[in-house]
This record gives C-alpha cells, sequence and structure tokens, in this order.
C-alpha cells in the first residue's frame, strides 16, 4: 500500500517567514508533525515563489512571495512534490519562478503545474513505488498563470486540457491523482459548475481529485466510487489579519492506494496566536467534523447546493457590481451601497455585458482585448494541449 498525503495551501510568509530564517522548523510544525511521517510522497500547494526577486509583476490583488530559505521548511517536513500551478507563483515573474524551480531541483522536491510551455506545463508527475506506477496531475483556475514576458506557465484548468491529460495519464499508469487550484475565495462549498467539472474529471479516469485555493475548508463526496474534496484550506499561510477565523482551518487528506484507494482526513489549525500548524484538540475536532458533514450533505444534494451558491453570488454581488461600473474604489463603493451614488451602467449595457461573457466566441475575443490592452497576452494564445506542436 502506498500512502500519500496531500496538505493545502503553502505560503510561508510573516512569522513562519521568520522561524525559517532561525531554522526553527520545530515551531512550525509542532505537534502535527507525526502526520508528515510514515508517508510515501508528501504534496503541497506551494503558493507563493522563493524568491529574493523584487521585480513584482502588474495585477490585481496581493503580490506573495518567500525568502528562499524557506524551502528549508519542505525539506524538513519531508515534502517530495510542489504543486506549482497557481495564482500567486507568477507575481515576482520569470525570476522568482526560476529560482523556486532551482531551490525545488537542489532540495530534492519534484514540481508540476508549471513549465516553459503549455505542454510542459500539463505534464504529470510519476511516481513509483512499491509497484504501481501514480500519475500526479496540477490544474489552476487561470488567474495570472503565465509570466509577463511568456517564459513560464501554469497548466490552466480547461475541460479540454483535463481531458486529453487525464486519459492520457490513464493509458500509461495504474493511478491518477488530479490536484486543482480552483474555486471561489472565502467560500466554502463548490459551485454548481465546479462540482460538474471534478466529476467528470473522475468520469475520464482520476482516482481523486483534490482541490485548493478558496483559504477555506469544503466538503467531500464519494462520486462513482471516487473520493473528491472540494477544499482543504490553509496548510500553512500566517496572516495577522485572520486570527481565530476560517482562514486558519483546514485538514490534510492521507490517500493509501492499491488496487482500491482511502483516504484519511487529519483535521488542522494554523497561524492563530500560536505561529505554525498543529492538532486540533477533542472540542474543536468534535465541531469540525459536524461543520465537514454538514458541508458534505449540501454537496450531495443538488437543491442545497445551487440554493447556497446563489446566497454567495448575492452576498458578493456589491463587490462584482462595482468591478464593472465606470467609477471604482472603497469611498464610492460605500456611496453606492448606500444608495447615495447611482449606478451608471445602464440594464442595457448589463444586458450586452451579459450576452458577452455567457457566449463562448464573444468571450474569447473581449478576453484576447483585455489581455492585449493590459499587456497580459498569452504568447500565441495557446490554450490546449493539441495546440502546440
Amino acid at each position: 500500500m502506498i500512502k500519500l498525503l496531500i496538505t493545502g495551501d503553502f505560503c510561508p510568509v510573516n512569522r513562519i517567514e521568520k522561524l525559517a530564517a532561525k531554522k526553527d522548523f520545530e515551531s512550525i510544525f509542532n505537534d502535527f508533525m507525526d502526520v508528515m511521517t510514515g508517508n510515501d510522497l508528501i504534496i503541497t500547494d506551494l503558493e507563493c515563489p522563493l524568491t529574493t526577486s523584487a521585480g513584482s509583476r502588474k495585477k490585481t490583488g496581493p503580490h506573495q512571495k518567500a525568502n528562499p530559505g524557506c524551502i528549508g521548511i519542505l525539506s524538513y517536513a519531508g515534502v517530495g512534490l510542489a504543486a506549482m500551478a497557481n495564482n500567486h507563483i507568477m507575481d515576482f515573474g520569470s525570476l522568482g519562478v526560476s529560482e523556486t524551480l532551482e531551490l525545488c531541483n537542489a532540495n530534492g522536491i519534484g514540481v508540476v503545474g508549471v513549465g516553459t510551455s503549455a505542454r510542459e506545463a500539463a505534464e504529470p508527475f510519476i511516481f513509483k513505488s512499491k509497484g504501481r506506477s501514480i500519475a500526479i496531475l496540477n490544474f489552476a483556475d487561470d488567474e495570472f498563470i503565465t509570466s509577463p514576458d511568456g517564459k513560464f506557465r501554469c497548466n490552466p484548468l480547461d475541460p479540454v486540457n483535463a481531458f486529453y491529460a487525464i486519459t492520457r495519464a490513464r493509458q500509461s499508469n495504474d493511478n491518477v491523482i488530479v490536484i486543482v487550484h480552483g474555486g471561489n475565495e472565502f467560500y466554502e462549498l463548490p459551485s454548481p459548475r465546479t462540482r460538474k467539472l471534478y466529476r467528470y474529471m473522475v468520469d475520464l479516469g482520476a482516482d481523486t481529485v483534490i482541490a485548493h485555493h478558496t483559504h477555506a475548508l469544503s466538503g467531500f463526496e464519494i462520486f462513482n466510487g471516487k473520493p473528491v474534496f472540494y477544499g482543504l484550506g490553509n496548510f500553512i499561510y500566517d496572516w495577522p489579519g485572520k486570527r481565530n477565523t476560517g482562514w486558519n482551518r483546514g485538514y490534510v487528506v492521507r490517500l493509501s492506494i492499491s488496487d482500491e484507494i482511502g483516504f484519511e482526513v487529519i483535521p488542522l489549525k494554523q497561524g492563530d496566536e500560536k505561529p505554525g500548524v498543529s492538532h486540533l484538540d477533542k472540542t474543536e475536532t468534535d465541531a469540525f467534523e459536524k461543520h465537514l458533514r454538514d458541508l458534505n450533505s449540501v454537496i450531495a444534494d443538488d437543491a442545497m447546493l445551487e440554493e447556497r451558491f446563489n446566497g454567495h453570488i448575492n452576498s458578493v454581488a456589491p463587490m462584482y457590481d462595482a468591478y464593472i461600473e465606470p467609477y471604482f474604489g472603497a469611498f464610492i463603493s460605500s456611496l453606492r451601497n448606500r444608495g447615495l451614488f447611482p449606478k451608471l451602467m445602464s440594464r442595457r449595457k448589463r444586458m450586452l455585458l451579459l450576452n458577452i461573457m455567457r457566449c463562448e466566441s464573444h468571450r474569447e475575443v473581449l478576453l484576447g482585448m483585455l489581455e492585449r490592452s493590459t499587456g497580459n497576452e498569452k504568447p500565441g494564445r495557446k490554450n490546449s494541449l493539441e495546440g502546440e506542436k
């Protein structure tokens, strides 16, 4: 039997970065180190470059990076594979990515989900142990996942990409593990579209699908006999403004792979008053298990899942509304939310925007135009595996 441990988001910033500089790795893993032992392979989502580069790229949202010395955290914990298809690995451009790849290589840590071409980024990491060959694939939502100079790119989450990658991996390996960086941030459930896509991956031949990115733990389901985990939450991601919130709760998954796929869910807390990752106490574990059961019940119910996602849309609608209005900013948004500043985009213009976003052909042109006008055009706009010779 092969044991694979998969963690959620790993971004060693703030207090974790300082502990790594002192090589105080014990204070990062605390009593959770017992989970990191006895595994054949540990996989983590490396959600920032490990670099000294100061050259951040142009993008929306925060830029994340950590000191190269933080590679010692992964080595100490025995991490063997870094999943790098995510929305922050390109934050400091090609230099940040290349430094991180060199560090991983020098420390015997494999990488998956990133490359110098679409085909290379889509290549699975092949783990061979105890007579089995396991292909591990890594996809990410298309959110600033290509370096500005086009030298590096992540593997985009696309149904066509998934079809070719999973079916090819299935042909020549005993098992296929899919790791996805995607979903709606801070939302604890998959959208109906996300659930449909991950189930499709199982139908293609994935033995399990495991997601992260949302910074909120989600539930799981068994679909056609295969486990699908919709969000592990954060593993190590220290953030001062998030103490004692859902940001600091998550879990890791230990897969037991033989002719069947078994799994163990191990809850954790991280980044509260005490830095690093730790086990939950009995009361916290009971609360976690109840919460997970509640999430699982929603995931299993079509109507409940749709209802909850509609509620999520309502909760974030003011933010998205502000994005598409011609005047944008915290002050104007607050006035608009209180009815003191009018919405300037007409109903007709909103109808046009809806049509452009819904229609695949219109959306493709709009994306190309926006990429070009913001300097984020993809080299050759080659998104499919079959498009690259």
